[in-house]
């Protein structure tokens, strides 16, 4: 089974800046009697080509997405709509908000799951781990925070990432911030898109590779069909030992370790409709101490 990560183990038409949101009509949302049809017909009739299993492996998107969630992606939402099938099947465009599992661009071998913060043509900016998209400051009731501290570079972002760069990154974030930046802002190029875990202060995003190609998105998750209280090493092990150690804990704590809970639940991402409303310029925003990255 795939392992869709955030951080490997140690993973529409675009909206113009200046657009009114006012001015957008809002899409009619899927019920949950909806979203359970869909999720019962993948499950029927979906084969690989639909619906595929993943489980996550890291934190990056806690406490939305647990290691050891075992997810179904639906792989139809995002394909490319055909001339006839467009109006038989439920494709839809990548909105704000959505949770999106990915090919990671630095490794197109690892699969990533993240939460689209950008557009294209979305201006970004984050002012001491607020968020700020087109000169809108984002609410985000999703994310957490846990270190209890500023850094330097990813809560203040983009700036200079200094000398805490991961080697195979750098191409792809010199270019993001040497050919994407305006006026102190990431800009989001055409058929790309900013995408960042809900998990802020671990997470192997947007702000350390760049941005998601379009190409890349396989899909969203549907539902966690299996939750097991796992560790990242335990799930990312590949030698016959790891393994024999996993199957045989799960031999003995199966019922005690499976998340109950969170059997069944349907994953859904956060539309804008949904967040709270907060505008301010940036620079209205009270500057807390920052600590040294780590």
């Amino acid at each position: 089974m795939p392992k869709v990560t955030a951080n490997p183990p140690s993973s529409p038409p675009a909206s113009s800046p200046t657009e009114d949101p006012t001015q957008q009509k809002p899409e009619p949302s899927r019920g949950t009697i909806a979203e359970w049809t869909v999720t019962i017909l993948l499950l029927l009739f979906g084969t690989t080509t639909l619906v595929q299993a993943f489980v996550i492996p890291t934190a990056s998107m806690e406490d939305t997405l647990l290691v050891g969630d075992h997810l179904l992606v639906d792989k139809l939402a995002y394909a490319p709509a055909g001339s006839v099938s467009k109006y038989l099947l439920p494709y839809e465009n990548i909105k704000h908000g959505d949770i999106i599992v990915f090919r990671y661009p630095v490794d197109i071998t690892s699969t990533f799951v993240k939460r689209v913060i950008g557009l294209p043509g979305d201006h970004i900016k984050i002012v001491n781990q607020q968020v700020y998209r087109n000169g809108v400051l984002l609410s985000e009731p999703y994310i957490y925070h846990k270190l209890g501290y500023i850094d330097a570079y990813k809560d203040n972002f983009p700036s200079d990432p200094g000398p805490n760069i991961q080697p195979a990154c750098e191409p792809f974030l010199r270019d993001m911030l040497e050919n994407h930046v305006v006026n102190g802002e990431v800009v989001v190029p055409p058929d790309h898109y900013f995408a960042m875990g809900d998990n802020r202060d671990n997470s192997l995003d947007s702000r350390f590779w760049g941005f998601v190609p379009r190409e890349n998105i396989i899909g969203k998750p549907l539902v966690i069909y299996w939750s097991y209280e796992a560790t990242t090493e335990e799930l990312t092990g590949n030698s016959v030992g790891s393994l024999l150690r996993h199957f045989g804990d799960l031999a003995v704590h199966f019922f005690s370790r499976t998340r109950w809970d969170r059997t069944f639940r349907l994953v859904r991402g956060f539309p804008d409709a949904d967040l709270p409303k907060a505008i301010a310029p940036p620079s209205s925003t009270a500057a807390p101490a920052i600590a040294p990255a780590h």
